[in-house]
């Protein structure tokens, strides 16, 4: 039936994100985090870039031009486009700033995190206002896992000495606890240790913007498998009509599918990269793909409603995908090539995925 055949197309499509996001357990364990996380925003930027074109804004255009709802020829089928694409990206605005009021990003916990890595103004800090620590214990001893630059200001809790008693600095300094270590230092550790800074909010974004692409993607592909039954019940439909159909509902979820491996990995690196465990950052990457199989039943259930609304739900997730990309991603960043290197290999591989299956 085409319920049974849109349930197995958007397992399919949901197996591959999840395929994709899988990748990240095969992250060398030594590999810097800092040069990990610039290349996957940047390759996940490129990959949103691309799939919010190919994927979703042309589609858009071409469903609204073919619908015939949009002037004779077409002329105005930029309408439905424009409207869910301003509407996508403040709907990411409106979410952003639920966050930031419920306490889940924004707050002292950017400040700390900038002060943290030095990337206030998004370049390293100069060595003499950097404290070099001799090894990892030292940043987990105050709860917080970073690269090994680490500043004065920002840790409070560490203070340099010539005497003796502390662990020797790689410049001939020492570092060790500073007596006046207080409740508010801690209480700025535990928020960037346990989701307060902008790697929550980079994570809860990145996760939306990707799920709120997938809906529309489910949709697609229930309509598609939905239509099947929708020509079979008209008695002038024939068995060539409805093998038509169901291969062009086939290769769509295949397409689909084969472009949500990419996806997964864009989110699931990132994640990985600032710090989350690659189970974790799995878990994330894969969820954003199980919306599809509800999506797609929906759209099969309600095929009538769901395909004029196709254009707006494509261009909502564009607007939603491209606000993200330059509000929460690009600026994350603190090695601006490599992060531009990641996103042109990103938006290659995205784009020859959209391309090649279309």
């Amino acid at each position: 039936t085409p319920l049974a055949q849109t349930a197995l197309g958007t397992l399919l499509t949901w197996g591959l994100t999840a395929l994709g996001a899988g990748l990240v357990f095969l992250v060398p364990a030594g590999y810097s985090h800092a040069r990990l996380l610039n290349a996957s925003l940047g390759f996940a930027a490129g990959v949103m870039t691309a799939a919010s074109f190919w994927s979703l804004l042309d589609p858009a255009i071409d469903m609204a031009r073919g619908s015939g709802s949009y002037g004779a020829k077409g002329e105005f089928a930029w309408l439905p486009v424009a409207i869910g694409f301003g509407v996508g990206a403040a709907f990411v605005v409106g979410a952003d700033r639920l966050l930031t009021a419920l306490g889940v990003a924004g707050g002292d916990g950017d400040d700390l995190v900038k002060e943290l890595t030095g990337s206030a103004s998004g370049k390293p800090r100069s060595a003499s206002n950097n404290l070099l620590l001799d090894s990892a214990a030292d940043c987990n001893s105050v709860g917080v896992q970073l690269p090994e630059l680490l500043t004065v200001n920002a840790a409070a809790a560490l203070r340099r000495r010539g005497g003796g008693g502390a662990s020797s600095g790689r410049d001939g300094g020492s570092v060790e606890f500073a007596e006046d270590w207080n409740a508010e230092d801690e209480s700025q550790a535990k928020q960037f240790r346990h989701g307060g800074g902008p790697s929550w909010r980079r994570v809860l974004l990145l996760v939306l913007a990707i799920t709120v692409h997938n809906i529309p993607e489910g949709l697609a592909v229930g309509v598609s498998f939905g239509a099947i039954g929708a020509v079979s019940n008209n008695s002038s439909s024939s068995q060539e009509d409805n093998k038509g159909h169901f291969e062009a509902a086939r290769n769509l979820a295949i397409g689909i599918g084969i472009q949500n491996f990419p996806e997964g990995l864009a989110v699931s690196l990132p994640l990985h990269a600032s710090g989350m465990s690659p189970l974790k950052s799995f878990w994330w990457g894969q969820l954003s793909g199980m919306v599809e199989p509800i999506a797609g039943l929906l759209g099969c259930l309600l095929v009538s409603i769901a395909t004029p609304l196709l254009p707006y739900a494509l261009a909502f997730a564009a607007g939603a995908m491209i606000y993200v990309v330059f509000d929460a991603i690009v600026p994350e960043s603190t090695d601006s090539k490599l992060t531009s290197a990641g996103c042109i290999v990103g938006f290659i591989v995205m784009m020859v995925l959209d391309v090649g299956l279309s």
